[in-house]
């Protein structure tokens, strides 16, 4: 069994996923600040205050941390309410691909002014502080390198707004796998005895049952290894590129990793492609059959029209890369799981996705709108596959080839990493579910 895109790993269990996705523009209402008012440092005191009385100056750590929250939702929901316009030199997000353009960028900027993260120190690679970067789940380990080098990263626990868990999944699936065996003991009770060890030796996971610890990976098998611990399942946030909520995906808690491959580990040859002008096919999937969508894709489309090319192997005379770039669309089905890189590299090169996904969460759904630059497809409607796209007008395709490329930064790899980029928009949709996630101490209740 491949540990990858082989079997299918049965399915989690959970108490059923969370509602849509939230927006940024559905941020909840606090307390106002006055538009002269400082984001955070004038503000804190009279928040805190506003929170908690007259006590406010004998809070623990968790209730300061908790406090400049309140505050920086107070200022996100101001921008959002009034569609105040913050001055950022680098980039103001703009445009119909943003749910709510103000309130990102409210948001963002206070993630730059306050998020802390501390990483639990305990363990040594491979299994933990550790993951490959290279191959199709090698955002994993650039994501979990650059957080342990992160300006966001704090060694004072008692500041920090969440905690890391630093388990790598492809490592424990690497080590403490057994090909043939079904087992995932093994693999779970790695995850279990971590959680245990930081839970007896610090107070944090206890005090909240997990809700402000996270973990992150992009193996396929990341939500069941993470049921091994029910809290971790339920309460945690887990960024996960299997953002499938018919296997326990919760919108409202979880992140959606978006899958990223990078052939030579940088970007190098991958970004850009030719106007829309000069794109002479009109949709273009190459890859194997995993999975009851693909087989579906093949039956319906694989050499039956010239105008859709549809190929398991591509012929050795066609470049995978050079047919994206001739294409006005590219078909991202989902394959054993619910993740693709093709997703990623119809952006990266200007080839409108076209998402084949059933129970998707689609990353940064809480920010972007993916209806202005993308294509859903549902499964019953693979036959009309060229119908749907050739219905589709050509000036709305030029838009949403144009705003493709618009958006194409929040999903770059950047080394080191750069404002905007994919880096810093998985860290913004970890400080999103925690700024909207008030805690107290468990054992208050």
């Amino acid at each position: 069994m491949n540990s990858h895109s082989g079997a299918r790993a049965p399915a989690a269990t959970a108490e059923g996923p969370e509602p849509a996705a939230y927006t940024a523009a559905l941020l909840p209402p606090a307390a106002q600040p006055t538009q002269d008012q400082s984001p955070v440092t004038e503000n804190l005191e009279s928040a805190k205050a506003a929170k908690f009385g007259k006590t406010y100056r004998n809070l623990d750590n968790l209730d300061m941390v908790e406090a400049s929250l309140a505050q920086a939702r107070a200022t996100i929901h101001e921008a959002q309410r009034n569609n105040e316009t913050s001055y950022d030199p680098d980039y103001v997000p703009t445009g119909p691909m943003y749910r709510n353009p103000h309130a990102f960028l409210r948001s963002y900027l206070e993630m730059e002014k306050l998020f802390k993260i501390y990483v639990y120190e305990d363990g040594e690679p491979p299994l933990y502080h550790y993951s490959k970067s290279l191959g199709i789940l090698g955002i994993e380990g650039i994501i979990i390198h650059q957080i342990e080098i992160s300006k966001f990263r704090t060694r004072d626990p008692g500041k920090a707004h969440v905690y890391f868990i630093p388990l790598s999944v492809q490592s424990i699936v690497a080590y403490a796998y057994v090909r043939h065996n079904r087992a995932w003991s093994p693999l779970q009770n790695i995850a279990r005895d971590y959680v245990k060890l930081i839970s007896t030796k610090y107070p944090y996971w206890n005090r909240t049952l997990g809700r402000d610890h996270f973990i992150l990976g992009c193996h396929d098998w990341t939500p069941m290894i993470s049921l091994a611990v029910p809290d971790l399942f339920k309460n945690s946030i887990r960024v996960l590129c299997n953002a499938n909520t018919s296997e326990g995906f919760k919108p409202s808690t979880d992140v959606s990793l978006p899958e990223i491959y990078l052939p030579h580990g940088t970007m190098d040859g991958l970004i850009g492609g030719p106007p829309p002008t000069e794109r002479s096919i009109l949709v273009f999937y190459a890859g194997g059959i995993h999975g009851y969508i693909r087989q579906v894709l093949m039956e319906q489309w694989k050499d039956k029209d010239p105008d859709i090319q549809i190929h398991e192997y591509l012929p050795k005379n066609l470049s995978y890369y050079g047919m994206f770039r001739k294409s006005k669309y590219c078909i991202c089905p989902s394959g054993w799981e619910v993740a693709s890189p093709r997703m990623v590299e119809g952006l990266y090169m200007g080839c409108v996705p076209v998402l084949l996904k059933d129970h998707y969460a689609k990353p940064f759904d809480d920010v972007l709108d993916w209806s202005t630059f993308s294509v859903d497809v549902q499964v019953n409607e693979i036959r009309d596959l060229k119908k749907i796209l050739t219905a589709i007008p050509q000036e709305q395709y030029q838009e949403m080839q144009k705003r493709g490329i618009q958006v194409r930064r929040h999903f770059e790899v950047n080394l080191p990493p750069k404002r905007y980029d994919v880096f810093h928009m998985i860290l913004h949709s970890i400080w999103l579910r925690r700024i909207n996630i008030q805690l107290h101490d468990t054992h208050d209740s």
